[in-house]
């Protein structure tokens, strides 16, 4: 699949005249907690030892760490790992942008395999609407039972726009993102598949507190 290529920052620069957004990703997991029931006292009787032979307790044997499923034709993804922020894209810099544009995408991709959409939210600012519909989408491919296999995002290169004094900064970042097969709740296959895509994208973010997205689209 070809590589696209990036646009001068010159022409970014002028971004609200010619960065169109047009959502490729609204494709792109909920899970309810079970009450634990209350204990219940036992009493036990203490034989006297008849004998100075003592049996060992059983250690107790730890438990296998859980292992991740991706999702296929027979079910949803298992035990999905949940992205972590690193401490570089908490920080106000071009390589923390950098690294919280990739810690996004692990947080999209998390969203997708899984359904659940709180982590990636609180990523996006309120006058985002574009990353209001990429959240809709998401969530839509998992209502009623359903869910999505594939749709996995990697970006194998970005390029910033980085001015100081500027409030809001640009990224041009190149998204692949694989094939997407959408099941319905009986296991069938749902809506038409999507194909893979290589596309680049503006990602626009501003740092407050934290980093915060406030624009995404395609780049046509």
């Amino acid at each position: 699949m070809p590589r696209h290529s990036f646009m001068s920052s010159s022409f970014v620069r002028r971004r609200p005249a010619v960065l169109a957004l047009a959502l490729a990703m609204l494709l792109s997991g909920c899970g309810g907690a079970t009450p634990s029931s209350s204990p219940t006292e036992t009493s036990t009787t203490t034989a006297t030892p008849t004998s100075s032979f003592s049996v060992p307790e059983a250690s107790a044997t730890p438990s296998a760490p859980a292992v991740y499923k991706p999702a296929d034709a027979q079910g949803k993804a298992q035990n999905v790992p949940v992205p972590v922020m690193p401490e570089l894209a908490k920080e106000n810099s071009k390589p923390g942008l950098e690294a919280f544009i990739g810690f996004y995408y692990a947080v999209k991709n998390y969203a997708n395999e899984t359904g659940d959409i709180t982590n990636l939210s609180e990523l996006n600012s309120p006058e985002c609407t574009a990353c209001g519909k990429l959240l809709d989408g998401t969530s839509d491919s998992y209502i009623n039972g359903r869910w999505m296999a594939g749709g996995r995002i990697t970006v194998p290169t970005m390029e910033l726009d980085w001015q100081a004094d500027d409030l809001s900064h640009l990224a041009k970042v190149q998204l692949i993102q694989d094939a997407i097969t959408y099941y319905n709740s009986d296991g069938t296959e749902g809506r038409p598949p999507s194909a893979a895509t290589n596309s680049a994208f503006v990602f626009v973010a501003r740092f407050h507190t934290s980093w915060k997205v406030v624009e995404i689209g395609v780049i046509r």
